[in-house]
């Protein structure tokens, strides 16, 4: 018989890969794996626990309850309009919300604060931030770019909530990582 289980913390393509490499070493058959949930064939009583331990083992926890797993399907939506670089809202992020999964935007809103105690606004800032972090350390474009791939109205803006986010400028952190990268260097 086919279960599904929603999974929180996959965040990335790494989880999907740690999780499949796992559950097959059991003997385990999937069915489908995508962020967020797995769909298995469940062969015996046992293949559900075998599965929660090797979540547990790598980080990630069972989602039963059905805010939670509204709340953990937000966070993959919003982690993969982010991937897609520029970011292009077309619509406000509640219309997008809503759009993509299909329930009203002031229900999700308050689901989400509940359990999350941060509005999916604030949330979805923090995510940008962390992206930011990243194409810093990719080197690959300056701080305008960085504003315009994240649809920000000007760097200035981006600027002010990096500053409040993380307590450093956007050129602090760049120097940062150069400064970690040189003594990397000197390391090896």
């Amino acid at each position: 018989m086919e279960k599904k289980i929603f999974i929180k913390n996959m965040v990335c393509n790494r989880c999907i890969k740690a999780i499949q490499r796992d559950v097959e070493i059991l003997g385990i058959q999937l069915k489908h794996i995508q962020l967020g949930s797995i769909i298995y064939e469940e062969r015996s009583k046992d293949d559900f626990n075998n599965i929660k331990t090797i979540l547990e083992n790598n980080g990630f926890e069972i989602l039963l309850a059905q805010d939670q797993q509204l709340v953990e399907q937000i966070k993959i939506e919003l982690i993969k309009l982010l991937q897609k670089l520029p970011l292009q809202l077309e619509k406000t992020l509640s219309k997008y919300l809503e759009s993509t999964m299909s329930i009203e935007y002031s229900k999700i809103s308050k689901i989400f604060s509940f359990n999350e105690s941060i509005t999916i606004e604030k949330y979805f800032i923090k995510l940008k931030i962390e992206k930011v972090k990243e194409l810093i350390q990719l080197q690959e474009n300056n701080f305008t770019e960085i504003s315009q791939l994240l649809d920000y109205s000007n760097v200035n803006h981006l600027s002010r909530l990096f500053k409040n986010e993380t307590g450093m400028s956007l050129t602090e952190y760049k120097n940062s990582q150069k400064n970690i990268r040189n003594a990397l260097d000197q390391i090896r």
